[in-house]
């Protein structure tokens, strides 16, 4: 029997809901308003904060600091559409201890300047040791920017140092062009040109790899068979948990290696892989494995096209499947909501 035990994360987000204000080209995580408004249960926050409790380091700074990749954060989909219960997250937080807790946020609700100050303030009574603030030219196309501008504002004068612009580059752009509300992409591309994405850490997955694919060179499925994600997969930084308690390492979503509301009993017992028969192709044999399964039991077909990344070949061949499978015959592929959208109106769950 094949057992996998996966580490305990020393780094986490926990993503509140994937329902967003926006559908970002770029989401890893497939994000977007039509996403149901599952939120996570506060008896699923207290169980899954208290196990992470003993394991979370905190940012190099202290653990009144934070990091990218350190640390706890909330995030989503947009954790600040359910305030009430993003508030109550940083609470428990600190109740247990949790060092170097922020939050993730696209800044839609920086409307009102006296309410985004309110908040903020209450946030950080509460525990909340600083903000993230995600700019870049895919979000732009939802969020205007001076929206972003006002809580880098805010956010500097009530966390200071424990304040990130996540792109400071792209945040710089839409300042020296004067932007004011909202732009798209195309318009970005026409104005700044593919040039002006080099300061992007645009990975090459999640919804990317379906609505971003003219910016990438793409490569025949042979190119990626011989690798593997076990490293990815089990790795200890900056694991996530969604708001229905799968355990998401590695920035793979929708791919769940077990149910974090339980993490203590699932790193102790491990993972039986003969069982989840798609996490032992990707942890112990490799993708070539993975698309030859694919094509023998689902009639996956190589797309013409090409792929721009091992990511993209392992998603497109996972949606492949999850399309074909019946529900809850291949638990690792989790949540199955996450495949319908990556690319909206293209299938229907059955």
């Amino acid at each position: 029997m094949a057992r996998i035990h996966p580490p305990k994360p020393i780094s986490c987000g926990i993503l509140l809901s994937y329902k967003c204000t926006s559908t970002c080209r770029h989401c890893m995580y497939a994000c977007s308003p039509t996403w149901r408004s599952d939120w996570i249960s506060e008896s699923d926050l207290r169980s899954v904060l208290s196990q992470l409790s003993e394991s979370i380091a905190p940012a190099p700074g202290g653990p009144s600091g934070i990091g990218v990749n350190y640390g706890l954060h909330f995030t989503g989909g947009e954790p600040f559409l359910n305030y009430k219960l993003l508030l109550r997250a940083v609470e428990l937080a600190e109740e247990h201890g949790i060092p170097s807790v922020f939050v993730e946020t696209n800044c839609f609700w920086c409307a009102s300047q006296e309410r985004a100050e309110e908040m903020l303030l209450e946030l950080k009574s509460a525990g909340l040791d600083g903000m993230l603030i995600s700019v870049n030219p895919f979000l732009v196309e939802y969020t205007p920017f001076e929206r972003m501008k006002m809580a880098a504002e805010l956010g500097e004068r009530i966390f200071g140092g424990s304040l990130i612009i996540y792109q400071l580059e792209f945040y710089e752009q839409f300042r020296m062009l004067g932007l004011r509300g909202t732009m798209g992409f195309e318009e970005y591309l026409a104005r700044i040109g593919v040039n002006g994405l080099r300061w992007a850490e645009l990975l090459p997955m999640g919804r990317a790899c379906y609505k971003l694919r003219g910016i990438f060179r793409r490569y025949p499925a042979r190119m990626f068979f011989d690798e593997d994600c076990g490293a990815s997969l089990l790795r200890r930084w900056h694991a996530h948990i969604d708001n229905y308690g799968n355990l998401i390492t590695g920035y793979c979503a929708g791919i769940s290696l077990g149910d974090a509301r339980r993490l203590d009993e699932l790193i102790e017992e491990g993972v039986d892989l003969d069982e989840r028969p798609i996490l032992r192709m990707l942890i112990l044999e490799d993708l070539g494995s993975l698309y030859s399964f694919a094509a023998r039991e689902f009639g996956y077909v190589e797309r013409g096209d090409g792929y721009i990344s091992k990511c993209d070949l392992c998603l497109d061949i996972r949606r492949h499947i999850v399309e074909r499978a019946g529900a809850g015959e291949y638990p690792e592929l989790a949540p199955r909501e996450f495949y319908m959208h990556l690319d909206e109106g293209r299938w229907g769950l059955r």
